[in-house]
């Protein structure tokens, strides 16, 4: 396997007037191709933090990340806003739907957003809520689905543009048992079926058995 994630001495500090807070303090990690990797560690540990990083929704104080070979430091906000666009996918414990749109429609957007005509775009909204078990749910706001749906078609808006890389942080913070069973269930699917390389930020302990790797984080450090 060849890396598709490398970040080389992250740091990440916030400032508050005089006051500076380290949250991340050298962070060096490899993840191949194809892996199903868990960044675990109690609260306040920087997980979050750290995927927001390796995911380009944050930029670092200071190191560097390359995502699958592209070296990312100096990309001007335009080229990380594209590269996010045409290569990450994104799931949040919040779902983050826009509540006026249908199901289709919030997966079709970032299609939209890259150019692609509407007829292909909905086409391959329609595959991709499909996959994720919401083929019969096309028309529904997000009202008018259950948590773990709306969840659902937060991960087929993630998948429909076919990404390099999934990020998922918390997926299963805010569902039961059943539908965090059912979530995690499709990241295997599409990790071990496609072979999409998955970090995903948890505090679930009993996830470090469902995926290839942890990453422990403590104080802003990796601990493994």
């Amino acid at each position: 396997m060849s890396s598709i994630i490398t970040a080389k001495n992250i740091i990440k500090s916030f400032v508050d007037g005089e006051k500076v807070t380290n949250v991340l303090k050298g962070i060096n990690l490899e993840i191949q191709k194809g892996e199903f990797v868990a960044i675990m560690g109690r609260s306040g540990a920087g997980k979050s933090t750290c995927m927001y990083q390796l995911s380009l929704l944050d930029e670092p104080t200071s190191g560097e990340i390359f995502l699958n070979g592209v070296d990312t430091h100096n990309m001007d906000e335009e080229e990380r806003t594209r590269f996010r666009l045409n290569e990450l996918g994104y799931v949040f414990q919040d779902y983050s739907l826009m509540s006026d749109l249908t199901a289709e429609e919030n997966v079709a957007l970032p299609l939209l957003m890259q150019g692609v005509e509407k007829s292909l775009a909905f086409k391959k909204a329609k595959l991709s809520l499909t996959s994720v078990g919401l083929g019969e749910k096309l028309e529904n706001t997000p009202a008018k689905l259950s948590g773990g749906e709306q969840q659902r078609v937060s991960i087929a808006r993630a998948i429909v543009h076919n990404p390099k890389i999934l990020f998922a942080d918390e997926p299963t913070a805010n569902l039961d048992h059943a539908n965090s069973e059912i979530v995690i269930n499709i990241f295997k699917k599409l990790n071990k079926e496609l072979g999409l390389t998955v970090v995903m930020v948890t505090h679930e302990d009993e996830y470090r058995k469902v995926v290839d790797r942890v990453i422990n984080l403590d104080d802003g450090r990796i601990v493994n």
